[in-house]
């Protein structure tokens, strides 16, 4: 199968700070070990929203640069060492191909890559390091593509990568037992997604903390068992008496709040386990001591290391997680800014904006 690939494509370009622009760029073409996908959905986060205003370590210059990382679309080219995939195969992805030779890469850790950012050993990430999906077309290794089922949408696809960061997580944590009591804090996709993976992989109850009551609402609906608004209520409180007074065996913090760490912290039972996927602007207050008394457990998970993605996407496909409803937007590529003004304002309630090109 020949597809015929364009010379120029328009892809948003970042001049400046907030200064997202859609230009024509040419058309990227694939290396050896790549191929070259054309994009179908490219959805926004927080980090898209952060890099626009103060750049991340490796970040291309502005002028030149196109963001995106959680990209989705079809295979038009292969590079001439690539034979895994089909061109026409319709493929969901992980941001970061690692160098393939340090000491977390051999271990699977890529996202922990030692050589991150150096692109001479080998190593990338999609919208962070190298140009990624709020474009036409991208390149991307093969090693970090995923075939997707026919029953899944692009809507859904574009959601996995998100959910791969939980998945990920629980890999760091050493995994959670059947039963488990786990609180998520932090309704956004990241949260909801987390949600609804350690309800898919056995944990009984799982409780959802949050400000902005209409996303506790679409964490209930997708299998959340309970819900806390910490507007109206004291977090670390209804959360003990939700639990007994014993504490949950698992918190994991997505919000990014400066004080919701230690609000998990003060949620988990003696021996329980604090997984941290979040960033956050500043250093945060955390009492170690008490992590000590009582014996706390604490982990971070940066991405998707170890192909979670390949797993999260199984569990979509099995119909156990699902990112559909958490779509909520939808602007065409050349509308990019105003996409990237609502979600910085807030208004409309944007869960997850994504663009078409």
């Amino acid at each position: 199968m020949v597809v015929e690939v364009p010379d120029v494509m328009r892809a948003a370009v970042l001049f400046g700070p907030n200064d997202l622009r859609v230009v024509e760029k040419p058309v990227p073409r694939p290396a050896h070990d790549e191929v070259l996908v054309q994009v179908a959905m490219c959805g926004a986060c927080g980090t898209d929203v952060a890099i626009q205003s103060e750049p991340f370590p490796g970040q291309p210059p502005y002028g030149s640069f196109t963001p995106g990382h959680e990209w989705t679309g079809t295979v038009v080219a292969r590079g001439a060492g690539v034979d895994e995939v089909d061109i026409g195969t319709r493929v969901a992805i992980h941001v970061h191909h690692g160098c393939g030779r340090c000491r977390n890469c051999l271990t699977g850790s890529y996202t922990a890559c030692e050589n991150y950012g150096d692109a001479e050993k080998g190593h990338s990430a999609t919208g962070f390091t190298r140009d990624g999906g709020f474009a036409e077309y991208v390149v991307h290794n093969v090693s970090c593509i995923y075939p997707l089922p026919d029953n899944l949408s692009w809507e859904e696809s574009v959601l996995i990568s998100t959910a791969g960061t939980s998945v990920y997580g629980l890999d760091r944590v050493g995994g959670l037992i059947a039963g488990d009591t786990v609180v998520v804090i932090g309704p956004g996709p990241v949260g909801i997604m987390t949600a609804q993976t350690v309800r898919a992989l056995g944990a009984t109850n799982v409780i959802v903390v949050g400000t902005r009551q209409e996303r506790l609402d679409l964490a209930a609906a997708l299998g959340a068992t309970e819900v806390v608004n910490a507007v109206t209520h004291d977090p670390v409180a209804e959360v003990r008496r939700l639990t007994g007074g014993r504490g949950a065996d698992m918190v994991i913090e997505s919000s990014g709040h400066p004080d919701t760490p230690n609000q998990g912290l003060q949620m988990l039972r003696r021996g329980g386990k604090l997984l941290i996927l979040a960033f956050y602007k500043d250093p945060v207050s955390f009492d170690l001591s008490f992590a000590n008394r009582e014996e706390i457990s604490l982990f971070t998970a940066r991405g998707e290391g170890r192909r979670a993605v390949g797993r999260a996407l199984q569990l979509a496909a099995a119909g156990l997680i699902s990112g559909e409803r958490l779509v909520t937007h939808r602007f065409p590529l050349d509308e990019i800014q105003a996409g990237f003004d609502m979600l910085r304002s807030r208004q409309g309630k944007p869960m997850k904006v994504v663009f078409i090109p």
